[in-house]
């Protein structure tokens, strides 16, 4: 790894705590609550159609996320749902939101060593709101020196965000656990890369293997094998 790297950021959901298992939940119940109308495979492709659809208009996460399971139940049921049915929906939401913070395994100490030598930030898609939140209960703010929240990471995201730290793209090391969005756009502007996958992907952030090839970055298993390879 470059010995020049200055500033180390790190995605916030599936990196430093659980996040996509908890869409992954919600989406089973989303299934059960619809199962009248249409099959659970049937369900969850429409849901997933959906929120690609209204990317645009919501970007990424949390009520983004509902607002979209409220239209795709309205479609999917004719416009027959019931009031109870939408207020469950929302209800799923707002348990999603108020879920507590399960950081993964090594986080905070590979944070307490890293800070003291590095920059260190997090870049993160999201609610704006819902991710200071999820900071603030991780009690893990005291370590980071920047907080960016994205509504999109791709090279054109990345360079404004370098520029805003005023360094050069080889002095910036990203670690996540999307190929998609935390590794592959940082590679392509001269930035480093750490990939670290979780065991759950949402589908829109999955890259095929050809997509991958001559692309130069660092898998590790767990965040503790950062602190050997940097």
């Amino acid at each position: 790894m470059n010995k020049n790297i200055k500033v180390i950021a790190f995605d916030a959901d599936d990196t430093l705590w659980v996040n996509e298992t908890y869409f992954r939940d919600a989406e089973l119940e989303f299934a059960k609550l619809l199962a009248k109308y249409e099959t659970a495979n049937k369900i969850d492709q429409e849901l997933f159609k959906k929120e690609i659809e209204n990317l645009k208009f919501y970007g990424y996460g949390v009520k983004g996320f509902v607002l979209s399971m409220i239209e795709c139940a309205l479609e999917l049921s004719n416009y027959q749902i019931g009031q109870k049915t939408i207020q469950t929906i929302l209800q799923i939401g707002k348990d999603m939101l108020e879920k507590p913070i399960e950081l993964l395994d090594g986080v905070e100490e590979v944070l307490i060593k890293l800070h003291k030598k590095y920059k260190l930030i997090v870049a993160t898609k999201g609610d704006l709101l819902d991710q200071e939140r999820k900071l603030e209960k991780s009690n893990l703010l005291k370590y980071f020196h920047h907080i960016e929240v994205m509504s999109d990471k791709n090279e054109k995201d990345y360079q404004k965000l370098i520029g805003h730290l005023d360094i050069e793209p080889s002095e910036l090391l990203m670690v996540g656990n999307s190929l998609k969005s935390d590794v592959l756009p940082l590679v392509n502007i001269g930035a480093h890369a750490v990939h670290i996958p979780f065991h759950t992907t949402w589908i829109h952030e999955q890259v095929s293997e050809e997509e991958t090839n001559n692309f130069e970055y660092k898998t590790i298993t767990n965040i503790n094998q950062l602190l050997s390879i940097i």
